[in-house]
């Protein structure tokens, strides 16, 4: 079953090239380097996905539909990749 959010912001530094996905209301969390630039940050007590963080993020755009399947998330909307130069 995938986890529901009611709201969802989406932050892109373009100068440092990095997105993050933020997924319900902040809390307190810890961040894990999933793999090299990718970090998933998680709610301290109840271990919810509270955010997705990619770095390099025009490189390599079309690795956020992995993540966010691969940690049982879902956005309702489409973004456009090609707009990020990937």
């Amino acid at each position: 079953m995938k986890e529901e959010h009611n709201t969802y912001d989406i932050y892109y530094d373009e100068k440092a090239d990095f997105l993050e996905v933020f997924f319900g209301e902040p809390s307190k969390s810890i961040a894990d380097e999933i793999e090299e630039g990718i970090f998933i940050r998680r709610d301290e007590k109840t271990n919810e996905v509270k955010s997705i963080g990619i770095l390099s993020f025009g490189k390599r755009a079309s690795i956020l539909k992995e993540i966010l399947k691969r940690v049982n998330m879902n956005l309702p909307l489409e973004i456009n990749l090609a707009s990020f130069g990937n």
